[in-house]
């Protein structure tokens, strides 16, 4: 039983958290560095490339 309740407990919180995150991006679409980094970035490649 306890296992059982952990592993729903584990289970619900990675779709909530998951689910969460789909819904603030969509939100947030346009607004996030990942959505305008290329804009002020030179080369538009990863920061850790030399």
């Amino acid at each position: 039983m306890l296992v059982a309740v952990f592993g729903a407990g584990f289970a619900f919180e990675v779709g909530f958290n998951n689910g969460i995150n789909k819904w603030w991006d969509n939100h947030n679409r346009g607004r996030q560095w990942k959505d305008i980094r290329s804009k002020y970035v030179e080369g538009g490649g990863d920061e850790d490339e030399e």
